[in-house]
């Protein structure tokens, strides 16, 4: 039995791009693997702790070997009990639009919480890193209003630096589905076309 998380990172629900291929693929992973545990992460919804002033003294202190105040104790712990629930996990399907080029701000908050040293990777003696995440599997799901392919694959600042971030953090077993031009004519066409696809590579994953 594995435990597989899956992280919703658009506020659009049922009309989200991501979230509708996401959504094939969930299902289908469900069919094909019924002693499965599947939980849902919605973002927009969830109570992830801010990163502030507070959860930066109870990092640093820690990486400093100091004793902290009680309140950044209290906000280091909320940030901890977000990885490990993280890590507790052996599979991870994400939806994930872009916006601006980029990640929603809701999964860049999510992602600079669960990215932390000792926890998620490790500084080697040489300065190198090491991901603590392993034996993992991630599919993300990508929407995109443009298609950025050839002369526009540079405006794309999305899927590059998420595939970064899970592999910084160990997850070596990636794989990727897009749903690309979103806006235009073809949008609807290449959804069906994402989750047909999706519902394949959910029964091999």
């Amino acid at each position: 039995m594995a435990k597989l998380l899956y992280v919703k990172a658009s506020p659009r629900g049922e009309r989200s791009f991501s979230i509708r291929a996401a959504d094939a693929f969930v299902a289908s992973y469900k069919n094909a693997n019924p002693d499965d545990t599947v939980e849902e992460l919605d973002l927009f919804n969830a109570d992830i702790p801010e990163f502030d002033a507070a959860a930066a003294e109870g990092k640093y202190a820690i990486i400093y070997g100091k004793d902290g105040s009680e309140a950044s104790k209290a906000a280091w712990k909320k940030v901890v009990e977000v990885i490990d629930y993280f890590k507790g996990f052996d599979k991870y399907v994400l939806a994930v639009p872009m916006w601006n080029f980029g990640l929603p701000y809701k999964l860049k908050l999510y992602l600079d919480t669960i990215i932390q040293p000792t926890h998620t990777f490790a500084v080697n003696e040489d300065g190198s890193y090491a991901g603590l995440v392993t034996g993992k599997k991630a599919l993300s799901v990508y929407s995109s209003g443009g298609a950025y392919e050839g002369d526009m694959a540079g405006l794309d600042h999305q899927r590059p630096h998420l595939e970064f971030l899970l592999g910084f953090m160990g997850i070596e077993d990636r794989r990727q589905l897009a749903v690309a031009g979103t806006l235009g004519p073809g949008g609807h066409e290449a959804l069906k076309k994402a989750c047909a696809e999706a519902e394949k590579l959910a029964k091999e994953f």
